[in-house]
């Protein structure tokens, strides 16, 4: 762990931001097996995919492509992995505009001038990883809380009411306060008011998904936050989160669980961006190749401020390097959904779906219990927004910006 520590600051990848002294202390003492399954947890002995991602991605040479590669890149119709890892290269950045065109007309071409909108409740913060970098770590001494049946439905039927029809159910990641029938219970609530309903929870097995599908869930996100498996040993000190490889393959569980669509995410600024990003879209790549039916998406959330920790910045992924990435994927997977969080501010928002996202959140809280003004705010946020914009406020800007707000185009099977 040590020796990753020193390899993180030789190589510029080591965000000090993070830490502080008491997590220096912590890093110090004996953990699990970061590699090693829990007893509990289902493993996909047939798939290969996460070894083809990780070997892809530490042989990802960023530095070797030149402006020539990315032309190239740019010319192709259909991309390779290797035309996205030249997209993704320091030598893309001084054809950001050329990029971020071809990324526009790809967006055109595929979805029109739709922007979907959403919106994200949070039923529970409680948490049993620590990771050192979020709001919800179980170390973090914040107000928890967790919405009881009531609660949920009175939240949701107040977001119902500002015609937003696509919801996104988040809890912290602690199976023994939110556990499967928890979560089953507010799909089932959230089945009643949207048409679409999506799941950021933590990492279940294969029959859980299953259930959950059959409660009214259609798809799920999960974020890897790096797919450095030495830096996230670093970063992820306790907890089920601790374990790499059954996070990595949380897509996989759920689409054979039945889910129409998942989500991938790296949180940029943890590590090396562009092997992150690059390990994002190609483990997104794969699953689609090999379940042609699943519905692709893409998060691209950068490091932000948490409570107790205000110094948390994303490092060296700066606004370009963020139209990078997500001109990246959109041009790699032409059919993937994009999501820009409200992380962002308002004016990179309405940019970002302006060239290659193409999904938004509104009248967006990360504390437990803000959406009624039956509920009164229970527990803490995850981390600082930077967009509060309210749902009104967004749909008016994206018909401001010629662009077309679409609530929901799916019909759950």
């Amino acid at each position: 762990m040590v020796e990753t520590m020193q390899t993180s600051k030789k190589d510029g990848h080591f965000n000090e931001s993070i830490v502080n002294e008491e997590i220096l202390e912590d890093m110090k003492k004996n953990r699990i097996d970061h590699m090693k399954y829990l007893p509990d947890m289902e493993q996909l002995e047939e798939s290969d995919v996460m070894d083809q991602v990780i070997s892809a991605m530490k042989a990802y040479d960023y530095d070797k492509y030149t402006e020539a590669d990315v032309r190239r890149a740019l010319a192709h119709d259909n991309r390779t992995p290797e035309d996205f890892q030249a997209l993704l290269s320091p030598a893309a950045l001084p054809l950001l505009e050329e990029i971020a065109q071809q990324a526009q007309i790809e967006t055109r071409k595929h979805f029109g001038n739709s922007v979907y909108m959403f919106t994200p409740i949070y039923i529970a913060n409680y948490c049993e990883n620590y990771c050192i970098y979020c709001g919800f770590n179980c170390h973090n001494k914040i107000r928890r809380a967790q919405l009881n049946e009531e609660e949920i439905e009175k939240e949701m039927a107040a977001i119902a009411k500002t015609g937003l029809q696509e919801i996104l159910i988040l809890t912290g990641e602690s199976k023994t306060k939110s556990n499967v029938e928890y979560i089953g219970k507010a799909c089932e609530i959230a089945r009643k008011y949207f048409k679409v309903v999506g799941l950021e929870v933590y990492p279940m097995n294969s029959d859980e998904y299953a259930y959950l599908h059959k409660c009214g869930a259609d798809y799920v996100t999960v974020f890897q936050e790096t797919y450095n498996s030495d830096k996230y040993e670093t970063l992820h000190l306790a907890g089920h989160k601790r374990i790499f490889p059954y996070r990595l393959n949380t897509q996989e569980r759920a689409l054979k669980g039945g889910m129409r669509g998942v989500g991938f995410a790296a949180l940029l600024g943890l590590d090396d961006f562009r092997k992150d990003a690059f390990a994002t879209g190609y483990h997104a790549y794969l699953l689609q190749r090999k379940y042609p039916h699943a519905e692709i998406a893409f998060s691209c959330p950068r490091l932000c401020p948490i409570i107790n920790n205000d110094r948390i910045n994303p490092m060296d992924v700066h606004e370009p390097q963020l139209l990078q990435v997500v001109c990246a994927y959109r041009l790699f997977m032409p059919f993937a959904s994009i999501t820009v969080s409200t992380r962002e501010c308002a004016r990179v928002r309405d940019n970002l779906v302006n060239i290659a996202a193409t999904k938004i959140s509104a009248g967006v809280s990360t504390g437990i219990g803000e959406h009624s003004e039956e509920t009164e705010k229970k527990g803490d946020d995850q981390f600082e927004i930077d967009d509060g914009r309210s749902v009104q406020e967004v749909y008016d800007t994206l018909l401001k910006n010629n662009l077309q707000p679409v609530m929901s185009d799916y019909i759950y099977v």
